[in-house]
């Protein structure tokens, strides 16, 4: 179990730091523009400054809590925290992750909203999937 509960926090925290690169840069895209249709789904391409480089420090914070709590459940880090709140706090990083992942599937996959393709293509490749494997990691350290 410390090995899943090891790669699961890895990676949140590694998505944490993509999103902290990007409340800074448009990186690996060439604009905010790019990032703005790719990642969020906007479909005019816009991105208000003023609201994106909070939004995506407040992501990375709870990418960062997230990976913090898998890692304590599994043994991986020491709690600093009880051990029930680490627990519903895995819990509830499942719910959110699985949530997220099966609602990209079904809105992507509907071609729901005004999502821009490029978007939905990578959500259904990509975000969604990512999104379940996570979540239903992050269940499985929080079961055993």
């Amino acid at each position: 179990m410390e090995i899943i509960a090891a790669v699961t926090g890895a990676a949140l925290a590694l998505i944490g730091a993509l999103h902290v690169v990007w409340a800074f840069s448009p990186w690996p895209l060439a604009t905010r523009e790019a990032l703005a249709r790719n990642v969020v789904g906007r479909s005019d391409g816009s991105l208000p400054l003023g609201f994106f480089v909070p939004a995506s420090l407040a992501v990375a914070v709870a990418l960062a809590a997230a990976a913090y709590l898998v890692a304590a459940e599994g043994g991986v880090l020491r709690g600093a925290l009880p051990e029930v709140l680490v627990t519903a706090g895995v819990w509830g990083v499942a719910a959110v992750l699985l949530g997220r992942g099966a609602w990209g599937l079904v809105e992507s996959g509907l071609r729901r909203g005004d999502a821009p393709e490029a978007y939905r293509r990578l959500d259904l490749r990509c975000y969604s999937p990512l999104c379940l494997a996570l979540g239903t990691s992050a269940a499985a350290v929080a079961l055993l």
